[in-house]
């Protein structure tokens, strides 16, 4: 996994890029350069070789005396010469070159071993010259300039990558203190600018983009919290005016059981109001830390409460609600948040079974509460997207709800630093645990 990481990065991808970007210019330049000096080598061995021949030619028409001596001053042996009535003084196998021209042989060399030469030949009505030159150490000098270059591309090779990674530090360096900077106002989850800090490049533009898209979507959350806590704030005067209305027509003689059955619903439907009031102010006012003032909530306490309120969800469904309280279990938070946390799983619990029955069991583990129904049930894969703002479940068809109450859970979970998780009932339907232990 390391190497593809390393991949993937752009320094990493610039460095690799000098290199081979380095490497192979330095190959090209080799390459050009043995093949050019090759082809020039060859042409100048070959006029040379031409021009010796033909000299030696013109001197042996120009004396005709047979003994006069011909030194070559940079070819051994001397070359063989014949006149056009005598051949024999052509060792054999040069009489096959019979076309004036230069040709690679393999001939013996001064040592006897065989070895790579260029033969010049001569040829007219009256002459036949040769003239050959051993091409060995010539050939040997080749290899050794091979030799070189390889050992040239190789140096050449590193020395880029060096010269990459000395280049891409200094090229990177404005991107590397971007993100830098980034990953700190993450951790600090307070927006600073960034584009005061950078040039008026192209890094600069993008870290001017950052900062512009950071403060309007720091407006948009300001607006939302407002929004949020005045909304709240203002539904708390009528919640008030209703229980303190339903707890004085309760208080009365005057009225049937029924009418008093339905108070008491009314009462219900305030306090659950007022909870979720409370809920999204301590939201809204969040800054990640829990606002809770040191306030201690029985959680066992809480679900007694919340099942009261949500058992009109069950109606006439034949649907055994039990609670087991394993042991006590006391959480630093306000009654409010904990009642909207589980109101919202044990409400589900509610809603979507039809038959069966619900168990809610408080402190199974240490801290740890769970809501245990035989309903429908969720797929696993499904488990994690229900806590998205206005997703809902296959199951939920047919049933209201605009899919906010899972999303609400995972707000105040993420605020107290606990944990909420659904998955599915082995024997079916589903379970909802809601784990009140701080996350490390």
């Amino acid at each position: 996994m390391k190497p593809a990481k390393f991949r993937r990065r752009l320094r990493s991808r610039i460095i690799i890029s000098f290199a081979l970007f380095g490497f192979g210019l330095t190959a090209l330049f080799a390459a050009a350069t043995l093949y050019m000096r090759a082809r020039l080598e060859d042409q100048l061995v070959n006029n040379d070789l031409g021009r010796q021949v033909k000299n030696f030619v013109d001197f042996k028409r120009d004396n005709q005396d047979e003994n006069a001596q011909w030194n070559p001053p940079q070819y051994d042996p001397v070359p063989y010469i014949a006149s056009a009535r005598n051949f024999s003084r052509v060792p054999f196998d040069l009489q096959k070159y019979d076309t004036t021209g230069v040709y690679d042989v393999e001939l013996p060399g001064t040592d006897g071993k065989v070895r790579p030469h260029k033969l010049a030949v001569y040829k007219d009505a009256d002459y036949w010259a040769f003239l050959w030159n051993d091409y060995g150490p010539q050939k040997l000098n080749e290899h050794q300039l091979y030799r070189g270059l390889v050992v040239s591309v190789f140096v050449f090779g590193v020395l880029s990558l060096l010269i990459g990674f000395w280049l891409s530090r200094r090229v990177m360096r404005p991107v590397t203190d971007l993100a830098q900077r980034i990953r700190t106002l993450r951790q600090k989850g307070k927006p600073e600018p960034l584009a005061p800090h950078f040039a008026e490049d192209e890094v600069g533009e993008l870290a001017a983009a950052f900062d512009d898209y950071s403060r309007r979507m720091t407006a948009i959350v300001v607006r939302d919290r407002d929004f949020n806590a005045d909304v709240s704030h203002e539904l708390r005067t009528p919640l008030a005016v209703i229980s303190g209305t339903t707890e004085l027509l309760l208080a009365s003689d005057r009225i049937d059981d029924k009418i008093r059955e339905r108070l008491k619903r009314v009462e219900r439907a305030a306090k659950q109001s007022t909870e979720l009031t409370n809920a999204l102010l301590h939201l809204s006012r969040s800054e990640r830390g829990a606002p809770n003032d040191g306030e201690t909530t029985d959680v066992a306490k809480v679900v007694e409460q919340v099942i009261d309120v949500y058992r009109s969800h069950i109606g006439r469904k034949p649907i055994d609600v039990h609670l087991e309280v394993e042991q006590p279990l006391e959480v630093v938070a306000p009654s409010s948040v904990i009642s909207v946390a589980l109101g919202n799983l044990i409400g589900n619990a509610f809603k979507y079974t039809q038959k069966g029955d619900v168990i809610i069991t408080v402190g199974a583990r240490r801290g740890v509460v769970t809501v245990e129904d035989s309903g429908p049930g969720i797929k696993q894969e499904d488990a994690d997207k229900l806590f998205q703002r206005g997703v809902r479940g296959e199951s939920s068809e047919g049933t209201s709800g605009a899919g906010l109450g899972l999303a609400i859970v995972i707000r105040l979970c993420e605020l107290y630093d606990w944990k909420v998780s659904l998955a599915p009932r082995p024997q079916g339907g589903a379970v909802a645990t809601l784990d009140f232990r701080l996350r490390s």
